[in-house]
């Protein structure tokens, strides 16, 4: 029997969504390295621990529509990939929450990473007119953009990490003290 959702509940789940989305947007418009954001690991974060995990793929959508509005745009079928891929954790996060423990976690993030590469890189080849539409210029599009990947696989898991264990310090951190005592 599930327990029923209430107004704090709901309440509650808002005002997680609001902060991971301030804290994406403030993340995007800051100076980072590139890749390295938590924008892709929020959405994971939302879709696993929200009461109402549909609410996750608002997460990332708002955070890149946002943070948007402040930087340089795209293509918007390059944009279009790129909301998709980066809304994917969130839809993911809700079909793994069965499984326990930071494996699944983490494998579910990294293959959203990988998912992001390949989808994102392919759309900046067929869209943006840098790469010509041969096999050779998809390669040399997927060439260019390998040191990111690096940095993307990296980041999104460390994010998830900091995102994840922050959550587990908050809800056992007290518990752990007093045993330390």
């Amino acid at each position: 029997m599930q327990p029923t959702k209430t107004r704090a509940d709901l309440m509650m789940d808002l005002a997680l969504v609001a902060f991971l989305i301030g804290f994406d947007v403030t993340a995007r418009l800051l100076p980072h390295a590139p890749g390295v954001l938590p924008v892709a690991a929020s959405g994971l974060f939302a879709a696993r621990v929200l009461r109402m995990p549909a609410l996750a793929v608002i997460v990332p959508l708002a955070a890149m529509a946002l943070s948007g509005l402040g930087l340089a745009g795209d293509d918007w079928r390059v944009s279009l990939v790129v909301y998709a891929a980066i809304a994917l954790p969130a839809l993911a996060g809700m079909f793994s929450r069965r499984w326990r423990g930071a494996l699944p976690i983490a494998a579910t993030m990294l293959s959203c990473s990988l998912v992001f590469f390949v989808s994102t890189n392919f759309a900046v080849w067929a869209f943006s007119g840098i790469y010509p539409l041969t096999l050779q210029g998809l390669t040399a599009c997927y060439v260019a953009a390998l040191p990111f990947l690096e940095k993307t696989v990296l980041g999104d898991l460390a994010w998830t990490g900091v995102l994840f264990g922050g959550a587990c310090l908050v809800q056992h951190g007290p518990a752990l003290a007093r045993r330390s005592l």
